[in-house]
């Protein structure tokens, strides 16, 4: 069974079929991708790529409880699949009772399109866009500046099928692009460098000669270079950098985690910060599935379970949450299991995060409010995010591509990058300010999560720990 061979919805039923176990689980996920590459304002390379990952999720009813084994492999043939349902159903009888084990989720209508092809990306995906890059490569040539880059479209069709009668479909569209300027050093200066990234679905909505113009503004800011000890500054976070803060807060929010004591959602003397104000701003962190521009999985796709995951919960039909309400912690991430033990409502994590505090304002007309009273700082983004201390979901990184110096509402200046110490959820508390909020990509988690909107933050005094040497 090479990836072209079987049609993934037939090996969906094969495997099921294959099973000899008191329940089981088949996850088939069928990908295609195309990219571009460029360095020195010219493309270097380009290609299409195509893949195929089965999971087998076994379950075996024993006298002291459900066990379950899970094996996953890449490029399975023929040969291989009763192996590898054999190799599943080995695991669970090998595996004791399941703490998170529940029933199969079942009584769902199949998916019109189960028995679809997988739908396919292609080369054709950048019609429009690469001619407008080849426009921003001239460009840039021309007034002194190199661009490097990297642009991607994957389609992943996932095939979910289970001995309860799930059949399940769904279709995710990824794209991403990052853009890097660079240019000489100026007047002995090192040489300076800007970074923008996007998220989309289809290219069609990406425009790399705006991009280029907007990283031409940032290299003519770092044409001045101030150095700044480290200390506290009036900051603005882009989005990107937002985002890289909340998905990693998101992270660390599962349910059962809290109830026993070991994060910063834990209430100081036993249960959860459910209900607690955490945010001055009427902040809403929400979640949904058919969020315009961030679509994604309407159901559980669970290859492993964990504390925020189960695979006895694939399946299971995703609601819109909001995480947090107007400021208020609403939901923390819960399966079945942790809502059982802990008294919350299932929440199951989605694969998309929306910010929102009700701003309009941009960035750039935030900054024209902000470095009246001191020095204030604009950011490009974050990177190198390390947790220091789960129970204050305490984190450190770097500043990358460009930190500005705001004076007066005007951007005079790059700085130096530095080394920061923050908490996101000690941020939700004291930001002052939320801009309108855009659809944005993570510098730091844009490999494992993509689909994020968020607004820029202005932060009265976030702490700039120490000066990096870095770039």
């Amino acid at each position: 069974m090479s990836t072209g061979a079987s049609r993934p919805h037939e090996v969906v039923e094969r495997a099921l079929e294959l099973s000899r176990t008191d329940g089981c689980v088949v996850i088939a996920e069928e990908s295609s991708s195309a990219n571009l590459r460029w360095a020195g304002s010219a493309l270097t390379t380009n290609g299409v790529t195509r893949g195929r990952v089965l999971t087998v999720v076994a379950t075996v009813d024993g006298t002291e409880g459900t066990a379950s084994g899970v094996v996953t492999r890449s490029a399975v043939t023929a040969d291989d699949l009763e192996p590898l349902v054999r190799a599943a159903e080995a695991a669970a009888r090998e595996a004791g009772p399941a703490e998170d084990a529940q029933p199969l989720v079942a009584g769902l209508p199949a998916a019109a399109a189960f028995t679809e092809p997988p739908a396919e990306t292609s080369p054709e995906v950048f019609a429009s866009f690469a001619p407008a890059l080849g426009e921003s490569f001239a460009r840039a040539r021309a007034e002194g500046r190199e661009l490097y880059g990297f642009a991607q479209h994957q389609v992943v069709s996932t095939y979910l099928g289970s001995s309860a009668g799930l059949r399940l479909r769904h279709d995710q569209p990824t794209g991403t692009l990052e853009l890097n300027a660079k240019a000489p050093a100026v007047e002995g200066s090192a040489p300076r460098s800007a970074w923008a990234g996007r998220v989309t679905r289809d290219f069609r909505d990406v425009d790399p000669l705006a991009l280029d113009a907007e990283l031409a503004g940032r290299l003519a800011w770092a044409r001045r270079r101030v150095d700044l000890p480290a200390g506290r500054y009036e900051t603005l976070l882009p989005p990107t950098a937002v985002a890289d803060l909340f998905i990693y807060q998101m992270w660390s929010a599962a349910a059962r985690d809290a109830a026993e004591g070991r994060t910063v959602f834990s209430r100081p003397g036993g249960g959860t910060r459910v209900g607690e104000k955490l945010a001055g701003l009427p902040l809403t962190l929400r979640s949904d599935p058919h969020a315009p521009g961030l679509e994604t999985a309407p159901f559980v796709i669970a290859h492993s379970s964990g504390e925020a995951a189960s695979v006895f919960d694939n399946g299971l039909p995703l609601p819109a949450t909001d995480w947090i309400r107007e400021g208020v912690l609403e939901r923390l991430v819960a399966t079945r299991h942790a809502a059982r033990v802990t008294g919350l409502p299932v929440a199951p994590a989605i694969d998309n995060l929306v910010l929102d505090g009700g701003g309009t304002r941009s960035l750039a007309e935030m900054a024209a409010d902000t470095g009246h009273d001191g020095p204030g700082l604009l950011l490009t983004c974050l990177w190198y995010i390390r947790e220091v201390d789960p129970a204050t979901l305490l984190m450190t990184g770097l500043t990358r591509d460009g930190v500005y110096l705001v004076e007066g509402g005007e951007v005079v200046a790059e700085v130096n990058n530095f080394r920061f110490n923050e908490s996101p959820v000690d941020v939700l508390a004291r930001a002052t300010e939320a801009g309108a909020t855009e659809r944005t990509l993570p510098r730091e988690w844009g490999d494992w999560f993509t689909r994020a909107a968020m607004p820029p933050l202005r932060v009265p005094d976030f702490n700039m720990s120490s000066v990096s040497k870095g770039v």
